[in-house]
């Protein structure tokens, strides 16, 4: 598709808190990919802030074709997953070249355009009118579809909507002046974002060679947690948030801590200094993605007060899921799968039993949950009738492609050995608790109902596992 004009996106200020003002209006602040929508005589180009054609990766939106209107709106696209925001699974779409795979996730994972402004309708500007009146002529000509909504907002009240914006788990907010113009390409004091800033206290572990205006110092530090039995974990690079002044300060205590011991091996381009482990920072960042890593951090300041082995992996919640797992293996070696997108079928839950041949044989008992596969190695074997109890133990959870894993793991590697898919199929919760897991297999060897039960006396790890009387 042509158009005779392109716009670029006016883009907004960094406010340092939210605030309530009757002459601005709040809107959600969206964590996806900022596109321009042109649309004309049925046709659609969604094009992103460096002016690349989006459509191709989210076909989906080619819905906006259904507008009567001549229009070029700007709005964003994201991807929600339970009602969450899912920037992981959006970024994987935006990745895809097959066509098979871009239609594969188009249907497993669709997206929305959410629309916040019009620029110009039935050929003409609109870019300069107030606000207020283009969220009118918006409102106005904008039809909602299944995967075209229109932004909500309120006005005056931002710290409230901010607050609920947070306790939703969303980015934050974006504040915009009523009566403000649409300045294409500029980032205008008109529009301020405010969003939730996370933060952590990593270890350092190293650093890469710097480049360009930093060549005399470093590029980025190399981030690390601990994990259990205090196994360090690579949790990603910053390499922005200092001041000139800092760079030289760092520098030279690195050098007092340099050693020739990696903590972990990290998949990164770049030579690695590595030091000991005896320095703490504190990174902003916005997420974590689903392999591990910080995603957009920013160093705010050293931390002498705070001692290495405190910064473990459970500053991160719920967001640590996968990171365990992830930190035993080298996926250069290994064929297992590493964590990418999690499932968003909430009715067909599927088990794997996988027979492997490790030092000792065992079963990896395994169910998805909450995006992952919650996971128990049984030594003896599953249990054939209610007779029969088995000692489960509860181990990392894996990435729900785990449950395709055949093959074998190489020696050296975490769990070396065979492993061979036993069972598989669906299965219903019938409870999910600390006290009890009790669930319905449908597999293509076990149906019927099993039990886990926590041995809490034998170890926080330790369960027992039955078959229930049907």
């Amino acid at each position: 598709m042509t158009t005779r004009h392109r716009y670029k996106p006016m883009l907004a200020k960094e406010a340092k808190a939210p605030f309530t003002d009757i002459d601005w209006i709040f809107e959600v602040k969206w964590d996806g990919f900022r596109a321009l929508a042109y649309i004309a005589h049925g046709a659609v180009s969604l094009r992103s802030r460096n002016n690349k054609e989006l459509l191709g990766n989210f076909p989906e939106l080619q819905e906006l074709t259904q507008q009567s209107k001549r229009m070029i709106l700007d709005g964003e696209i994201v991807l929600l997953n339970k009602g969450k925001v899912d920037f992981q699974t959006l970024l994987e779409r935006g990745q895809a070249t097959a066509p098979t795979d871009i239609t594969l996730k188009a249907t497993r994972s669709p997206a929305v355009y959410v629309v916040f402004d019009i620029l110009e309708k039935d050929g003409k500007p609109l870019a300069h009118l107030p606000l207020m009146e283009r969220k009118r002529i918006l409102k106005e000509s904008l039809r909602e579809t299944k995967h075209v909504l229109l932004s909500d907002y309120v006005e005056e009240e931002g710290e409230a909507y901010y607050e609920a914006a947070i306790q939703k788990d969303l980015e934050g907010v974006v504040a915009k002046r009523k009566g403000s113009a649409y300045t294409a390409g500029l980032r205008s004091g008109d529009w301020l974002k405010i969003k939730k800033r996370r933060s952590c206290d990593c270890v350092i572990f190293g650093y890469t060679q710097g480049t360009g205006t930093r060549a005399n110092t470093f590029g980025a530090l190399m981030l690390g947690l601990y994990g259990k039995k205090e196994q360090a974990v690579f949790v990603g690079k910053v390499g922005t948030g200092f001041l000139q002044a800092t760079l030289k300060t760092l520098l030279a205590e690195f050098k007092k801590i340099e050693t020739d011991t990696a903590p972990f091996e990290a998949d990164v381009a770049e030579k690695v200094t590595w030091l000991k482990p005896v320095l703490v920072c504190e990174v902003a960042y916005q997420v974590v993605t689903r392999d591990g890593r910080l995603r957009m951090p920013r160093f705010l300041r050293l931390r002498k007060d705070k001692q290495p082995k405190d910064c473990t992996l459970d500053q991160l919640g719920e967001a640590k899921a996968l990171l365990e797992y992830t930190a035993k293996r080298n996926f250069a070696k290994t064929a297992e799968p590493k964590p990418e997108t999690p499932s968003n079928n909430e009715t067909s839950k599927i088990f794997v039993i996988q027979e492997h041949h490790a030092r000792r044989l065992h079963y990896d008992f395994r169910l998805e949950r909450g995006g992952v596969l919650k996971s128990w190695a049984v030594p003896k074997g599953i249990p054939a009738s209610p007779d029969e109890k088995r000692l489960a133990v509860q181990v990392e959870d894996h990435p729900t492609e785990y449950a395709q894993f055949e093959g074998e793991i190489p020696k050296g590697e975490y769990g070396a050995g065979r492993v061979i898919i036993w069972d598989k199929g669906t299965y219903k919760t019938k409870v999910w608790s600390e006290k009890m897991v009790e669930v319905v297999l449908a597999g293509e060897k076990l149906k019927g109902r099993y039990v886990l039960v926590p041995l809490k006396k034998a170890g926080e790890k330790n369960w027992l596992m039955l078959k229930a009387k049907d």
